[in-house]
This record gives structure tokens, sequence and C-alpha cells, in this order.
């Protein structure tokens, strides 16, 4: 297949690049490198530096492509408070330049979105049916999003489809990102640092390895439309991360404690039910499992 892959250099995009590469698709990366990075994108695949919002028209032309994966995005939940005109920006203008820029070619959109910042509480596993209510414009963004393609399924017939992720880890993410949990500990962990935990750590979230969540975004090309969560329906706490990534990583420390985040979520866990049903998905990676790959990724960097 032809594919575009917007956010193609960054965390999650590049691992989707590295699959259609592997499978022998052509492929086209469209990213502004703001924080991706173009040694994440193999040799094979086609970079177009540049900016959703103003260049997602020329890459289509040019590439024609029958899929895009959509992973471009301001992914942070404290940019979209201090920002919330920058965050729609990016999340609902640079939608919709794709949901365009797709139109002429006929081009499916798989959009990344987001479980926990739509939801908000969870007082269990989260269905795509759960009462959406975010608590930041990151999770109104990226509703408004998901609200666009249905919208334009409805109007042209098109079957793009949102995914739903959980909080998603593995290598090549950064360390920086609000999100990063994982990637925070393990850095702070390999370079003797202390890692910090706000709040008392009982907080949970669903986490869901990148390898299991680029399975899931290439079987919803074939997917029909809608909305799909990509979670393992278990929830871990903080408190509970911050031992095992000591086990795998052999390394004995503790953590500090700080202060709540202000809009924190105590309970973040997704029901993966339709991904089983419809995209015949389940995450292969136990937490263990995937955080002793994203150790050894870590520790040799």
């Amino acid at each position: 297949m032809r594919a575009v892959v917007t956010g193609g250099a960054g965390f999650i995009g590049s691992h989707v690049v590295d699959a259609l590469v592997a499978r022998g698709d052509e492929v086209h990366v469209l990213d502004d490198l703001s924080r991706g990075k173009r040694e994440n994108v193999p040799a094979e695949a086609r970079v177009h530096e540049g900016d959703i919002r103003a260049d997602t028209g020329r890459v289509f032309d040019e590439a024609r492509p029958e899929i895009c994966f959509h992973l471009a995005a301001q992914a942070d939940v404290r940019v979209s408070v201090e920002r919330p005109d920058f965050d729609a920006d990016v999340n609902v203008v640079g939608t919709l330049q794709v949901l365009e820029a797709a139109r002429p070619h006929g081009t499916k959109v798989v959009f990344s979105s987001t479980g926990g910042a739509i939801y908000g509480e969870c007082d269990g596993p989260a269905d795509e049916d759960h009462a959406r209510e975010p608590l930041a414009p990151y999770g109104v963004s990226k509703l408004s999003g998901e609200e666009y393609l249905a919208a334009y399924n409805r109007l042209y017939g098109t079957s793009h489809v949102s995914l739903r992720f959980g909080n998603v880890y593995g290598p090549r993410q950064d360390p920086k990102g609000e999100a990063g949990v994982v990637a925070i500990f393990m850095n702070r962990l390999r370079d003797g640092g202390t890692p910090r935990i706000f709040g008392d750590g009982t907080q949970t979230r669903d986490y869901v390895y990148v390898g299991d969540v680029v399975a899931a975004s290439l079987a919803a090309a074939e997917h029909r439309g809608g909305v799909v969560n990509v979670g393992t329906g278990v929830e871990t706490s903080v408190l509970d991360l911050f031992e095992r990534i000591q086990r795998v990583a052999g390394v004995t420390g503790k953590a500090e404690f700080a202060e709540a985040r202000a809009g924190e979520l105590q309970r973040s866990v997704l029901d993966p039910s339709r991904a089983r049903a419809e995209l015949g998905w389940e995450p292969q990676h136990s937490l263990d499992e995937g955080l002793a790959e994203t150790w050894a990724w870590i520790s040799s960097t």
C-alpha cells in the first residue's frame, strides 16, 4: 500500500513506519521534526518535513496514499491548558487538513486519539460508550477530531477510524513528555537520579506497549470505521509501576513524592473488548515484558 504517516518521526509514528516498511509498503512521513527525530525513520521511507496545518495537501497530492496513519499532534496536557488555542489549532485544524487532503484521493484515515483524556475518571474499564468528560483542552481537541472523522464518515461514506489509546510506552518514548512516565522513571534510574511521584502514587493507568499499539493501528486499516479502544483492560498504580521498573532494571532506589497535580485523573483504564471483536486484536506483551524491552533500549542509549 501507499501510506502517509503524520508524526512518523515521533515515538509511536516511527514504530508504525517500521512496520509498514517491513511489509513492503511505500511510506511517506510528514513531520515538522519539532519533537520527532529524522534518525527514527528508516531509509526506505521518504521524509517530508512540514506542518500538518499547511503541508498535508501537498504531500498527499504527491504520495496519493491509500491509507494515512494520523499521529501528528500537540500531545502535552499542560501545554493544552496553558495554550488551548495552539492545542486546538494543531489537533483540530490539523486533523481537518488531513481529512480534506484525504478526500480527493479516497485515503482512509486512522486517527490516534486518547482514552484517558477523553473519558475522565473511570470507575472501571471504560468502553467506547462511556461518558466523555475530558478535564483538559487536550482531551477536548482529540474528541473534536474524532467527531470530525465521524461526520466525514456520514457525509462522504468514508470508513475513517479513531483509536483511543491507553498510556503508550516503549522504546523511543520522549522522557520530556508529560505522559511518558515509564521513560521518565527509567531515564532517571539509568542516570542515578531520583524519580518523582506526584500525589500518593495510588493513581492508576492502563499501560499498553507500543508494539501492540502498532498492531492495532495496522488492523484498523481494514476496519469499517468508528471508534475503538486500544488498551489492556488492566490498571496499574504508579507505585506498582515503579516497583516493576526497578525489578526489570535491576536497580533499587527510592522515589520522592511531590504534591498531586491539579486535574490529574485518579483512575484510567480501557475496555478493549471491541478491539478484540472487531479488529481481532489483543495485546501480546505483558507489562513486565514490555518494560523489559523498554529498559533494554533505554539502558543502551
